[in-house]
């Protein structure tokens, strides 16, 4: 018989931060039975230690108060620790109170080598300080110091009693640990009171009533750090079956002491495919090796069906233009392993539901309501004893996986939720969420919340069609913020998403800074990218066309204005047409590959 584990001890939930001349030392204020631990500022090397340092009465240190230690990164310039310096309670989870990240800060540990060249340790520095600036804007950050966030309510119920006492990282899925490869320095330690599990994505809850009954809803997003990334530099998948944008999304509805979930999961078009930006506005969709889609489609869904069971593939793009060759080159791959426990949906969102007829989904509906009977939900009743479990999961997808998809996904799950709330016995046998206004209404801002979480966080903006989600209409208003967050979108894609997938892959591991300071990558790979400056020819384009206006408004005083406003205007065409053949050297890519 196995000796039972022994619980893990509790994290730290506030903690001073000592800042000496030498080291930082992280106090916990709240947990009597944790050692305080120090970070040398010389070598980042982390210890326990029984007591806060003497502080000299020349050099008072400076506090803080922190809320978390989310991880260390080491870098050739030094090493960074990353903590929480404010955080609110958005509501709770399974009875765990749950806090979103509000400010996160990343202070430096140590110092870079002495003997590194000056001049190449400057650019460096400056290239990677501009990420961690960037890193400190993060968003959508969740955690909880009573329970991991990263399992569903089913896997978390089905966790063995050895699972249950381990720390909490450690009890989490790894590929929704947002900070797994940070925590490793802090592991190697033995700093458990101090391993703040982390999830980035979304958490949304309300309450409403049904006659004398009160439902609480609460929809929670977790977001895949396998292929983490920005809408145009990470799309499909990697060779290993990773998809881009991949994203749980589980919705837990608990009244009159049942407690039950759903979960969907949304992921880009599982093979190798890109759509790299150029400074058109809707650049070209290139299928990359098509002859090895079968097998990379074969180890996404072998995946999924490993952690969930059945899955319902449903695509939603288009079938012509570019879009219709992905659908196609989708479909083909699916075809040799489509099986019982893997079915394929196609859907043309944009051709059945056009801009207005969003009800038309209720065809697709009809299409998938067999698979979703079948493979239930999870379902606890009063006693916390288990009645149901879900079986299978609904995997959507359209290009970017955000607002079609998000429209999709809030219908399926309107229409769990009204399986979940007539078998616990709230709903009678014909009677839907429409019919109570207040619950429809808090129920599609739930869902329009969620959709533009998920989407700040993969394309900088809000997700298009919000309108439709929260009202479900059509809008001139509406229309015309889509229009908006288009645009923002393309400026987004092409001029400032580059760093920030650098910034991803940094945090995330996806790319492991060297030692070597010679051996870092320059700021631009020479040739025309070198001097390629969008913002530089743009200004020079509008001063050639702003001389020819005036040459040719002086062409009736002097003949030879009209040869200037020729040239002036000759000058302003070629720069546009050289800038438009060579749009991807004038934008914003990652350089951390």
């Amino acid at each position: 018989m196995k000796n039972k584990a022994a619980p893990f001890q509790k994290l730290c939930k506030r903690m001073l931060l000592w800042e000496f001349p030498d080291e930082f030392v992280i106090e916990p204020i709240d947990v009597s039975s944790a050692s305080a631990f120090s970070i040398s500022l010389v070598d980042a090397s982390m210890k326990l230690i029984d007591s806060i340092p003497d502080c000299s009465s020349i050099h008072v240190p400076k506090t803080r108060l922190i809320f978390g230690v989310v991880g260390m990164l080491k870098l050739v310039t030094g090493s960074y620790l990353f903590v929480v310096t404010d955080c609110k309670c958005v509501g709770s989870y399974l009875g765990h109170p749950i806090f979103k990240v509000i400010s996160l800060k990343v202070l430096p540990c140590s110092h870079s080598a002495k003997n590194s060249p000056a001049e190449q340790q400057k650019k460096v520095k400056n290239e990677f300080g501009r990420l961690l600036k960037t890193a400190e804007r993060t968003n959508g950050l969740y955690f909880s110091y009573d329970t991991t966030l990263a399992l569903s309510a089913q896997r978390l119920y089905d966790l063995g009693d050895e699972s249950k006492m381990l720390p909490l990282w450690r009890q989490a899925e790894p590929r929704f640990l947002w900070n797994s490869y940070m925590l490793e320095a802090l592991i190697d330690k033995k700093l458990e009171p101090y391993l703040l599990p982390v999830i980035q994505g979304s958490f949304h809850n309300f309450q409403a009533t049904i006659g004398k009954e009160i439902v609480d809803v609460t929809l929670i997003a977790r977001r895949c750090t396998r292929r983490n990334g920005t809408r145009m530099w990470r799309r499909g998948a990697d060779s290993e079956g990773h998809v881009a944008n991949f994203v749980e999304s589980e919705q837990i509805v608990q009244i009159n002491g049942f407690t039950s979930s759903f979960v969907q999961v949304r992921g880009s078009i599982p093979f190798l495919w890109e759509q790299i930006v150029d400074l058109s506005y809707k650049p070209k969709f290139e299928i990359v090796r098509p002859e090895e889609a079968p097998q990379i489609a074969e180890r996404h869904f072998l995946d999924l069906r490993k952690l969930y069971g059945s899955v319902l593939a449903v695509d939603l793009v288009n079938k012509h233009g570019g879009e219709g060759r992905l659908s196609e080159t989708f479909s083909n791959a699916l075809q040799p392993i489509v099986r019982e426990d893997l079915r394929y949906q196609h859907f043309d969102f944009t051709k059945v539901c056009g801009h207005v007829h969003f009800e038309r989904l209720s065809f697709l509906y009809d299409q998938a309501a067999d698979f979703l009977v079948r493979n239930g939900y999870f379902l606890l009743n009063e006693k916390s004893q288990k009645m149901m479990e879900q079986l299978g999961v609904v995997r959507t997808n359209c290009i970017d996986c955000l607002d079609r998809t998000n429209i999709t996904q809030s219908m399926i799950a309107r229409k769990m939720l009204e399986l979940q709330l007539r078998r616990i016995g709230v709903f009678a046998a014909e009677e839907t969420i429409s019919s109570h206004p207040n619950l429809d209404g808090s129920f599609r801002i739930l869902w329009a919340n969620h959709g533009d979480d998920i989407s700040i966080q993969y394309s900088g903006t809000a997700a298009l069609k919000g309108d439709i989600v929260r009202s479900g209409q059509r809008r001139v208003q509406g229309v015309l913020k889509d229009r908006y967050i288009s645009l923002k979108r393309y400026y987004f894609n092409n001029f400032s998403d580059g760093t920030k997938q650098d910034m991803i892959d940094l945090l995330q591991g996806h790319y492991i800074a060297s030692s070597r300071w010679d051996t870092m990558p320059p700021s631009q790979t020479g040739g025309l990218e070198a001097i390629a400056s969008f913002p530089i020819a743009l200004c020079l384009v509008m001063i050639g066309l702003f001389l020819t206006t005036m040459s040719l408004g002086q062409v009736g005083n002097d003949g030879r204005h009209l040869l200037f406003s020729v040239v002036w205007g000759s000058m302003s065409a070629g720069i546009a047409a050289f800038v438009r053949a060579n749009g991807r050297i004038f934008c914003n890519r990652p350089r951390l590959q």
